[in-house]
C-alpha cells in the first residue's frame, strides 16, 4: 500500500514518525529516571534494561518488517548501524556534560560488565557468517545463542551490582546515582510504568512507519539496502537513544545516560535473532553482503574503545571531553564517509 503513495506523502510520513520517535524518547528519559528511583534498581541497570530495551521497539520493528520482506541487507545493517550511531551519541553527550568526561563522572561497574556482554554478542554474527549455511528451525543455530547469551547477561549484570568485585575510584568529579527527592504528587512505580508501556507502543508504531517507508525510498532512489538500513533507517530510529541521553545528560542522570546507549545496543543484538527468524530463505549470516559485515566490525571497534574509556577514565581532554569520545566521532565519521562513497 504504501508504495503506491507519492514520493512527498513518504517523505512526510517519515518526518512524522520522527517526531513521535523524539517526543517519547525524551518523556521515556524522565520515565526511567523515576522508575529508577522508585523501584531502587539503580540508573545503571534501570538504562541498561528498561530504557535500552524500549528506545530499541522502533528499531526491532524495522529490522523485523524488512526480513519479511526478503531484503538481508536491510535488517542487518538496520540493527548493527543503529548500533554504531548510538554508540557515536555518547561522544554528543560528553560534549554537552562541561564539568568533565562523561566515562569518568559516570563510573559503574555494569555499565563496563554490558560492555564487554556487547561485543561477545557482535563477534557472533562474523562466526555465523564463516561458518556452513546450518538451519534449524528456520534460522542459524547461533541466532538461537543470541537471546540466551543476552538472558545470561541480564541475570550476571544485577549479580555485578549487587556483589561488585569490582568498583571504581571516587573523585571530586563523580556523579554518584542518587534518587531525587519527590515532591507531593510523586506517582506510584505502577503508574510509572504504564505511562512507560504507552510511549514504548507509540515508539514500535513509529518504528514500523519507518521500515516501510525507508524500502519504499531505498527501492525508488535506487540507493543500497545496506545505506538505507546503516544511514538512514538506523539514524531514525536510534534518535531516541539520542534524546534519552542527551535528556539524563542535562538532568545529571549520567549513569542512565550510559547504561541506556549501552544497555540499549545489547538489546539492538537481539534484532538479528528476530531478522533471521523472519528471513525465509536461508541464514541471515550468509545473504547479507561485506558492507553488512563492515557495520558490523565499526559497531565492535567503537563499543571497544568505549569500553576502553570507561576502564582509563581520562578526568578531562580536549575541551573536557575524553579520547575515547574523540575516537568515537573520528571511526564513524570515516565509516559513514566510506559507506557514502562505496554507495
Amino acid at each position: 500500500m504504501m508504495a503506491e503513495l507519492s514520493f512527498p506523502f513518504i517523505l512526510a510520513i517519515m518526518v512524522a514518525a520522527t517526531v513521535i520517535i523524539l517526543f517519547c524518547g525524551l518523556r521515556m528519559t524522565t520515565l526511567a529516571d523515576q522508575i529508577a528511583d522508585k523501584t531502587g534498581l539503580g540508573e545503571a541497570l534501570i538504562g541498561g534494561v528498561l530504557l535500552g530495551a524500549a528506545t530499541s521497539l522502533s528499531g526491532t520493528i524495522v529490522s523485523l518488517t524488512s526480513a519479511l520482506d526478503g531484503r538481508a541487507s536491510l535488517a542487518f545493517a538496520n540493527s548493527i548501524g543503529g548500533i554504531a550511531a548510538q554508540t557515536a551519541f555518547l561522544a554528543v553527550g560528553d560534549l554537552i556534560y562541561r564539568k568533565a568526561n562523561l566515562e569518568h563522572a559516570s563510573a559503574e561497574i555494569t555499565n563496563m560488565f554490558q560492555a564487554g556482554l556487547l561485543m561477545l554478542l557482535l563477534a557472533i554474527p562474523f562466526l555465523a557468517s564463516t561458518t556452513p549455511e546450518l538451519t534449524l528451525i528456520g534460522m542459524h543455530p547461533l541466532s538461537l545463542a543470541i537471546p540466551v547469551i543476552y538472558g545470561f547477561g541480564l541475570l550476571a549484570t544485577r549479580w555485578v551490582k549487587d556483589n561488585p568485585m569490582w568498583e571504581p575510584v571516587h573523585t571530586e568529579l563523580t556523579r554518584f546515582d542518587e534518587p531525587d527527592d519527590e515532591g507531593p504528587e510523586a506517582k506510584s512505580a505502577t503508574r510509572l510504568i504504564l505511562a512507560f508501556v504507552v510511549m514504548a507502543i507509540l515508539l514500535s508504531i513509529a518504528g514500523w512507519a519507518i521500515a516501510r517507508s525507508g524500502a519504499v525510498l531505498s527501492d525508488r532512489i535506487g540507493l543500497s539496502e545496506t545505506l538505507v538500513g546503516a544511514l538512514m533507517t538506523a539514524v531514525i530510529t536510534s534518535l531516541p537513544e539520542l534524546v534519552t541521553t542527551l535528556a539524563a545528560v542535562r538532568r545529571g542522570a549520567l549513569q542512565l545516560a550510559v547504561g541506556g546507549i549501552i544497555g540499549g545496543n545489547t538489546f539492538d543484538t537481539l534484532f538479528l535473532t528476530i531478522a533471521d527468524a523472519g528471513y525465509r530463505d536461508g541464514s541471515l549470516y550468509h545473504a547479507i553482503s561485506d558492507a553488512d559485515l563492515f557495520w558490523n566490525a565499526v559497531a565492535l571497534v567503537m563499543t571497544a574503545i568505549l569500553m576502553l574509556g570507561l576502564l582509563l577514565r581520562q578526568k578531562e581532554g580536549t575541551a573536557k571531553i575524553g579520547f575515547e569520545s574523540v575516537a568515537l566521532f573520528l571511526v564513524f565519521g570515516a565509516a559513514v564517509a566510506l559507506q557514502s562513497i562505496l554507495g
